[in-house]
């Protein structure tokens, strides 16, 4: 199992919806929360994506050099951004961080958004700009050069020079529920991700993209994207969770639900349908809890429960075919420790927090009575 943090370049809170317990997202805190995903055992982190974001790329390459091992998870924008000048983008990033970059594949899903920066597609059409912009991008980077003619892109003599450390690229992540978007998934991307829907719809949604990747031959590795609220007790970590939306009202949810309608997103729809805008039924799933998607777009839904309980229910989409866990939590900086301290115990996970730098006599809690080491959990 392998699970990713969340750096959020688009705000950090105590409480959704208002001022109360926010905080100043800046390079000082950024690398406060870039710095524990990098000791505490975390694959790495996703950097969010949008125009109510702090630029991905920019953010993310100021965290390298603070950062020694983790991941970073970065998008790129077809119809944004020219496939030729992402790949060299990319190798800069993967040369200068010695191969720690990975790329997320974002079509986006707001039309009102995207008609702000110049994108007039439809849905479909999109997803057909996605799949000329993979196909340059890939073999750019793989050969060095690319030529290529199609019904949105066409790139003559384009040049590569400097390769990726990653070879032949560095990973290719990818979100699309529409039946287009898994057809691209199945025909490019090495990771295909999902929100957090209750496990059967993402079982189906898995088997559905596992299908089309292997007509083309190809075999794919799957990803969810969740928040986690984990507490010491279930009773606890339902209490964070209702704190988390005290202060969101009818209006606030109402006025949220309409912006996402517009999306033509599938996956922002199914989001939204796990609710509908309505607060008296959010655990949709044993522990799985939709609060959060009543004002947020995109991944909306939360594990809720005891270090036990959660590690359950993680398992259980790993049993289903999830291999990538990218998690994120309020405010993002001490639950990162939460995270690493209650949950990580009860997960088998591939990357390890241990650092053999790390002084062996370094105490684990205060020592009491400026005498006697701490104890596990009070036993002695």
């Amino acid at each position: 199992m392998k699970v990713f943090w969340f750096i959020p370049t688009h705000g950090d809170t105590r409480y959704l919806g208002v001022t109360n317990g926010g905080r100043e997202v800046n390079v000082h805190y950024l690398q406060q929360i870039a710095k524990a995903v990098d000791h505490l055992g975390f694959e790495g982190a996703l950097i969010p994506t949008g125009r109510s974001c702090e630029d991905a790329w920019v953010v993310a390459s100021s965290l390298i050099p603070v950062t020694s091992r983790m991941q970073f998870l970065v998008a790129v924008r077809p119809g944004i951004m020219s496939p030729t000048n992402t790949a060299r983008m990319a190798a800069t990033f993967d040369r200068l961080s010695n191969g720690r970059l990975l790329i997320n594949v974002v079509t986006g899903g707001d039309p009102v958004e995207l008609a702000g920066d110049g994108v007039h597609l439809s849905h479909e059409e999109r997803y057909r700009l996605t799949d000329e912009f993979l196909m340059v991008w890939k073999n750019l980077l793989e050969t060095g050069e690319a030529d290529y003619s199609g019904d949105h892109l066409t790139i003559s003599g384009a040049k590569q020079f400097f390769p990726p450390v990653q070879k032949p690229y560095p990973p290719l992540y990818f979100g699309g529920s529409s039946e287009i978007g898994q057809q691209v998934a199945a025909d490019h991307v090495d990771v295909y991700l999902t929100w957090g829907e209750p496990p059967k719809r993402v079982e189906e949604k898995i088997q559905s993209v596992k299908k089309l990747a292997e007509e083309r031959g190809r075999k794919l590795r799957f990803g969810i994207r969740l928040h986690v609220i984990v507490r010491e007790t279930e009773q606890e970590a339902w209490e964070e969770a209702n704190r988390l939306i005290k202060y969101v009202d009818d209006d606030m949810i109402a006025a949220s639900q309409k912006v996402f309608a517009r999306f033509d997103s599938v996956g922002q729809q199914r989001m939204s349908a796990l609710h509908n805008g309505r607060r008296d039924q959010l655990e949709i799933s044993p522990n799985l809890w939709a609060g959060v998607g009543l004002v947020r777009g995109g991944a909306g839904t939360a594990l809720v429960g005891d270090p036990e309980t959660v590690a359950k229910r993680m398992k259980e989409y790993e049993e289903i075919g999830i291999e990538t866990f990218i998690l994120s939590g309020y405010p993002h900086l001490e639950e990162a420790y939460r995270v690493s301290e209650l949950l990580f115990p009860h997960l088998n996970l591939t990357n390890s927090a241990n650092d053999p730098s790390s002084s062996i006599v370094s105490p684990f809690g205060e020592i009491v009575a400026n005498s006697f080491l701490p104890t596990i959990g009070g036993v002695k």
